[in-house]
């Protein structure tokens, strides 16, 4: 093999690590847009419910930062592929598999960092837990409930990208369709 070779077959590998990353990326931000611009509405909403009660509420980036953390969440679930099962039934099957489970890992995540952060401000486990049954309370169900609605349409429409493809979807979306264009 000569060196040419070796820095053509370096520049393919390359190119193809770079690929990946892009597609990472741009999943991420995929996603991080959907969920910045869902949890966005929710906490702009609930600011506004409070504000008739004479509440003022400053989380103004509140559900971009939600956003930011479930995003990455999610795209570690789906790193590991712990959503592939039901894949070949219809797509309601694996939408709402993918809805319930995704769902199911934010929560978890979200305890962990309750429980991290109580640990960190406490120093002592026993006040972690406390820490965590405290919050793990009505409106942290609630956020989960909004989180499973939220994941509905998102996994519904990546399953519909899985099957049909994700080209065909964009060009759906984002070209005209000159048949229509037509008639």
């Amino acid at each position: 093999m000569t060196i040419g070779n070796m820095k053509m077959e370096n520049q393919k590998a390359k190119k193809t690590w770079k690929q990946k990353l892009f597609h990472e990326f741009s999943e991420y931000l995929v996603n991080f847009i959907y969920m910045a611009i869902f949890f966005s509405a929710v906490v702009f909403y609930r600011r506004l419910v409070l504000a008739q009660h004479g509440i003022v509420v400053e989380d103004y980036f509140a559900g971009v930062i939600k956003a930011f953390v479930i995003a990455k969440v999610v795209m570690i679930g789906a790193f590991l592929r712990i959503s592939r099962k039901f894949e070949n039934k219809p797509l309601i099957i694996p939408s709402l598999y993918k809805a319930i489970l995704f769902t199911i890992w934010v929560m978890l995540f979200d305890m962990l960092e309750m429980l991290i952060k109580g640990f960190i401000q406490s120093g002592l486990p026993a006040d972690a837990l406390t820490e965590l049954k405290n919050q793990v309370n009505a409106v942290w169900f609630g956020a989960a409930l909004m989180i499973f609605v939220s994941f509905i349409p998102f996994f519904a429409f990546k399953e519909l990208s899985r099957v049909l493809g994700r080209k065909k979807i964009q060009d759906r979306f984002f070209k005209v369709n000159n048949e229509q264009e037509n008639n």
